[in-house]
């Protein structure tokens, strides 16, 4: 493992040196790090590839952490970046930067132990799903699911990534195919290009369509191979959803309570055949669209009870389509995206979606996502009122004396789900797990500090009552107005 370290406080450095040195002794394993003082030395020499995990600190001199991480990630999207700071205050800003994780200084060996375990397994997994690629510029590796096709032209071989790099080598496909051998999930579509079925977006008689929109060439001969091989790679990514699903609960019908219909609204086919087939385990009836001309014509033709929305889908964007199908009929959105930036969120939001569920969120906290908002959008049950405080759910706003208040949608959700349960007791892994899923739990420091800027938006509209208190060694509840 290839690791970082940039921070300017040289006992810090010290510190995290010896971690990495027990780190090493303890689990045997192959640890190299370079340290840096400051972050202006360490984007010198940084070109983009060299480290596995970068250790970054936030308050440096000159070019703060924050600011080094932006720039890290325009050179570099794969590379984790670890946060250090004094206080758990850079939560926020560390997601706007897609860091992997961030961590209260001193840094705490169990934690920073448990991390690297984590980096080293997604390591390992990663060198097994891939392999080296060897040309003047240097030695990559290419990871099969990063892999978008690979098209020979004139003895080169060029390997088109998903992230819109290209490597190439000379040679012919002949001297890689044996890499691709035993992988199910590619198919060659003519002698000179080699695809990946994860990556496809649609198949006709001559072409293959890539998500990003490349036209791959199908010859004649392997018209009928290429379409067997791609219904096989979507009836696996069934299995595979059946797999995911595990612990399904199967929607109990009463009464004449029909099942839910829902317009799944997504160009990704495999994707589509994932997400349709766990709504589809919880007893919803599923109908799939492609693009917003699609949803329209079918909500033209059907009444649906929710339309589950890409934001990234051919034409115009989610965003503009859900106005559009606001104007069309009187049905919740929910975005399901793997758009994690909280922009995003936020245009989901203005754009009059019920919900925003990113597509990394586990299955479990998909599915209660999913349940409670279709049953508070199929209920008269669309506002939670506590004297001043008024939280109107299907419109994801808070008012205190019909004020609206600035919060984020995570600090939404957390005052929702503690004002469901009032006077409850919630512990930080509880609200932790509710609103964050499956991310590593982080021993309390996300929860601490969104509920702290919530308490204080909260007080500043009124100071007459503390609706969030922490109850020592246990968690939080939410106290409502005396009557």
């Amino acid at each position: 493992m290839r690791i970082a370290i940039c921070d300017d406080d040289e006992r810090e450095l010290h510190h995290l040196s010896d971690l990495l040195t027990m780190y090493q002794s303890d689990r045997r394993g192959s640890v190299d790090w370079c340290v840096y003082s400051n972050g202006t030395d360490f984007l010198c020499e940084m070109r983009g590839g060299e480290y596995d995990l970068v250790l970054l600190d936030i308050l440096m001199p000159g070019i703060n952490g924050i600011q080094v991480a932006r720039e890290l990630r325009e050179r570099d999207q794969n590379v984790r970046i670890i946060l250090l700071s004094s206080t758990p205050e850079f939560a926020v800003e560390s997601y706007n930067v897609g860091a992997y994780h961030n961590l209260l200084k001193p840094a705490d060996s169990n934690l920073l132990f448990q991390l690297l375990d984590k980096v080293e397994d997604e390591l390992t997994v990663q060198e097994e799903q891939g392999f080296l690629l060897r040309n003047r510029e240097g030695v990559f590796k290419i990871v099969y699911t990063n892999l978008e096709y690979v098209e020979v032209i004139n003895k080169t071989v060029f390997f088109y990534l998903t992230d819109g790099v290209i490597h190439e080598v000379s040679g012919s496909l002949t001297d890689f195919e044996e890499k691709f051998s035993d992988r199910t999930d590619f198919v060659k579509t003519h002698r000179a290009y080699l695809v990946n079925l994860g990556c496809v977006r649609s198949i006709d008689a001559n072409f293959v369509v890539t998500r990003s929109g490349h036209r791959i060439p199908v010859s004649r001969p392997r018209r009928k191979q290429v379409r067997e091989t791609y219904m096989s790679f979507m009836h696996r990514a069934e299995e595979m959803a059946d797999a995911y699903s595990a612990e399904k609960t199967v929607r109990t019908m009463k009464g004449p309570e029909a099942p839910w219909r829902i317009l799944l609204v997504d160009d990704d086919l495999a994707e589509h055949a994932l997400w349709a087939k766990i709504l589809q385990n919880h007893g919803c009836v599923v109908q799939m669209a492609q693009n917003g001309f699609e949803a329209l014509q079918l909500m033209g033709e059907e009444t649906y009870d929710c339309v589950l929305l890409d934001v990234l889908i051919p034409g115009e964007d989610g965003f503009s389509l859900c106005e559009k199908i606001h104007k069309a009929a009187d049905v919740p959105v929910i975005f399901l995206s793997c758009l994690t930036d909280a922009d995003s969120q936020t245009k989901g939001f203005t754009a009059g979606g019920i919900d925003y569920i990113t597509k990394d969120t586990p299955v479990s906290l998909f599915w209660a996502k999913m349940e409670t908002r279709m049953k508070l959008a199929g209920s008269e049950r669309t506002q939670l009122c506590f004297g001043p405080l008024l939280l109107d759910l299907t419109r994801r706003r808070v008012l205190m004396y019909e004020e609206e208040l600035n919060l984020t949608p995570v600090e939404f959700d957390i005052l929702w789900y503690l004002s469901e349960q009032t006077e409850h007791i919630h512990t930080p892994k509880e609200i932790f797990d509710r609103i964050w899923g499956g991310q590593l739990w982080d021993g309390g420091q996300m929860v601490q500090t969104h509920i702290s800027k919530l308490r204080r938006k909260l007080e500043r509209a009124w100071d007459g009552h503390h609706f969030i208190e922490s109850v020592w060694g246990q968690g939080y509840r939410f106290v409502p107005v005396n009557s």
